[in-house]
C-alpha cells in the first residue's frame, strides 16, 4: 500500500504533467510556482489554475449539456447556494474554449 508521501509525490507529478500538456495546448508559459498561478497565456490575458482529477462530478453535468444542446455551445453554470450569481462557475470543454479565445 502506498504511503501518504508516495501518494503526494504521485499527485504532484500528475499535476506537473497536466500543466505541461495544457501549456502546450494553450500556447502559454508554465509558471508553476506553488501557491501561485500555474500557467500564463499573456497574449490572451489568461491566468490558469490547472487541476487534474481521476474523476469529476461535473463531467456528468457536461455530458447532459452536450446531449441537450441541439448543436449550440454546451456550457454548465454551477451556482453555490448563498453566493452571488456573478460568482458562479462556467464550465466549457477545452476544445471549444480555444475557439472562443
Amino acid at each position: 500500500m502506498p504511503t501518504k508521501a508516495d501518494v503526494a509525490r504521485s499527485n504532484r507529478q500528475r499535476g506537473k504533467r497536466n500543466e505541461k500538456a495544457l501549456t502546450k495546448i494553450l500556447g502559454g508559459e508554465r509558471v508553476g510556482i506553488f501557491g501561485g498561478e500555474d500557467i500564463v497565456v499573456k497574449d490572451k490575458g489568461l491566468s490558469v489554475e490547472a487541476k487534474s482529477r481521476q474523476s469529476f462530478v461535473a463531467e456528468k453535468w457536461m455530458e447532459q449539456a452536450e446531449k441537450n444542446c441541439g448543436g449550440k455551445l454546451p456550457i454548465v453554470i454551477v451556482h453555490v447556494k448563498g453566493k452571488n450569481h456573478n460568482k458562479d462557475l462556467v464550465l466549457i470543454r477545452l476544445e471549444q474554449f480555444k475557439d472562443l479565445i
